[in-house]
């Protein structure tokens, strides 16, 4: 029984995605190949032979990745049983179906996607009686239903990295003395315990979390720290829904390796009901945190069901930097509700909290999705603005009311893709000067940025 798992986007990082089912898939008799198609070429020969593939599609930009693949895949190997896994999976089960997928996995998928392709082989190879070259269609068994409203809980399996590329090719945690760290991943939860309506965790998890035991997790990253890791991100959700659990592991992560940092997501509330475990953060190696923020704007928080407010936001920055924790803030930068004087107040508020060295240009272009099974969909405002579920793009398309907010949407991101290579300052002043310009007001006279060497990142941007 042969297998190909495939990921085509994971933000930089080595595939999580394709290193547990591997384990799993393994465990069970099968001979595995992992295809990380971000860093590697992907050829045509590895699909022809096998009997199983798999899609890893964690997030948007790795979906539309994914669909020539998949097409090129059910060309190739007509007889091949073809599943999509991970949470934009059951989001766009309809559309993978219509270009090959026999069967979608969405959150806690492993042992699922396991037992399906042990049933699947058993069938197929009994159909065949011998004769592997039938078409596709003759083989297809129905399709799987949409994921159930309680996801399950599995037994975890230490994720199983074999044959994917070095951590070398990866991304790399640059650091303030201009060293750089080769970069693991692991997940110590997942799911969430929050309602965010723009968040494709919830049609998925809807308010549930699922916490991996501690030894797997902290075996995962011995092994990546055995194979050169000196950082190790924590892709949680939230890692403070947990917050026992996940301090339960950064302890013993400190004591088995006290020079190895690390990075996490925190929601800005959770920064603030936890704000004790700060100087822990701190004292066990935490390089910084992640918190999607979003915007600035009360009633657009409100609309989006973070939890949190301006105030809130403002208020995390200052305990962070008093438990000398660098917080890195991500947005949802152009919205439905945005107008010029917004997005401006949005670029003066990170410039005088002097978080210009932590905001990654890209997230002053991010422009707001809405993929199928949204919470945003659930608001009139919202379904009175979109238009039909669009195929290409994998989302509802949405216009602005005012066209001259899209059109900033459009020169911003024109902006940053032109200065890929320069500093975060020269970018961000280059967009505060258009965005003043476009809506007619001063901008303030900038003051003296942190330099952004004064702040770790990492060099693959959060991105979606």
């Amino acid at each position: 029984m042969r297998a190909v798992l495939i990921s085509t986007y994971d933000m930089g990082r080595q595939p999580f995605g394709l290193a547990s089912p591997a384990a799993w898939l393994r465990a069970a008799g099968w001979d595995v190949t992992s295809v990380d198609a971000a860093k590697e070429q992907l050829d045509p020969a590895t699909l022809s032979s096998v009997d199983l593939i798999a899609f890893h599609l964690p997030m948007h930009t790795a979906t539309r990745l994914a669909a020539p693949l998949i097409t090129n895949a059910r060309r190739v190997n007509a007889s091949a049983r073809i599943c999509a896994y991970g949470l934009y999976a059951p989001l766009n089960a309809e559309w993978l179906r219509s270009i090959g997928v026999d069967a979608i996995f969405g959150g806690e998928f492993e042992e699922e996607l396991t037992a399906w392709a042990g049933s699947s082989f058993d069938r197929l190879r009994t159909s065949e009686s011998g004769t592997r070259g039938a078409s596709s269609a003759s083989h297809r068994e129905p399709l799987s239903s949409p994921p159930h409203p309680k996801v399950p809980r599995i037994h975890f399996l230490v994720p199983d990295r074999s044959g994917l590329p070095p951590l070398s090719r990866y991304a790399t945690l640059q650091l303030p003395d201009g060293t750089r760290r080769l970069v693991g991943y692991t997940e110590a939860s997942r799911g969430c315990k929050h309602l965010c309506r723009h968040c494709p965790i919830v049609p998925v998890y809807n308010g549930q979390f699922r916490v991996v035991p501690p030894d797997v997790v902290l075996a995962d990253i011995e092994a990546q720290v055995a194979a050169g890791a000196q950082h190790i991100t924590f892709g949680d959700p939230d890692f403070f829904n947990g917050p026992t659990h996940a301090m339960r592991i950064l302890d013993r992560l400190h004591a088995a390796h006290p020079s190895v940092s690390y990075d996490v997501i925190i929601k800005i509330e959770h920064l603030l009901a936890h704000r004790d475990l700060l100087p822990r953060l701190t004292a066990t190696g935490c390089a910084f945190v992640t918190s999607a923020v979003e915007s600035l704007d009360d009633r657009v928080l409100a609309r989006l069901d973070k939890g949190h407010t301006r105030a809130d936001f403002v208020e995390a920055i200052r305990l962070c930097r008093d438990a000398a924790i660098t917080l890195i803030p991500t947005f949802v930068a152009f919205h439905p509700w945005s107008t010029l004087d917004s997005y401006c107040d949005l670029l003066d508020t990170i410039a005088d909290l002097d978080l210009v060295g932590h905001v990654a240009p890209i997230q002053l272009a991010i422009r707001l999705l809405i993929p199928e099974g949204s919470r945003l969909l659930e608001l009139d405002e919202m379904r009175r603005r979109v238009g039909a579920f669009d195929p290409v793009t994998l989302t509802y398309r949405w216009t602005h009311a005012d066209p001259r907010v899209d059109a900033l949407h459009t020169d911003v991101a024109e902006i940053v893709g032109a200065r890929s290579r320069a500093d975060r300052q020269t970018t961000f002043d280059a967009i505060s000067a258009l965005a003043h310009q476009r809506a007619g007001l001063r901008r303030s006279a900038s003051k003296p940025a942190r330099d952004r060497a004064t702040v770790p990142f990492l060099n693959e941007p959060w991105y979606c």
